[in-house]
């Protein structure tokens, strides 16, 4: 069982930077693929960055790669997603999720945080 906590979110302007923390409990959280996924109003659930159990493996979505680096730290069970150069289109709400694929698939992320709002406004 994992229970994940996310963090961070909030109201910025264009180009602004945030850095999203989500925190696990469990004592296996280096076992589990962490991804990051968001959701707009009136739009599916997108996926946005994932990380590899040891940290050494990285991936995103071509929309946000060069701008959000996602990153973990094992000793603390938590992973972060910092965003720079933020635009209004990465306004949606921001969720942390735990697997044991490399996916990119949402419906392979067994575990799920409650949510951080991030709006961009323009």
């Amino acid at each position: 069982q994992v229970s994940l906590v996310e963090s961070g979110g909030g109201l910025v302007q264009a180009g602004a930077s945030l850095r999203l923390s989500c925190a696990a409990s469990g004592r296996t959280f280096s076992n589990y693929v962490m991804g990051w996924f968001r959701q707009a109003p009136g739009k599916e659930r997108e996926f946005v960055a994932r990380i590899s159990g040891s940290g050494y493996t990285t991936d995103y979505a071509d929309s946000v790669k060069g701008r959000f680096t996602i990153s973990r730290d094992n000793a603390k069970n938590t992973v972060y997603l910092q965003m720079n150069s933020l635009k209004p289109e990465d306004t949606a709400v921001y969720y942390c999720a735990a697997s044991q694929s490399w996916t990119t698939g949402g419906n392979m992320y067994r575990y799920w945080g409650q949510g951080t709002q991030v709006t961009v406004s323009s």
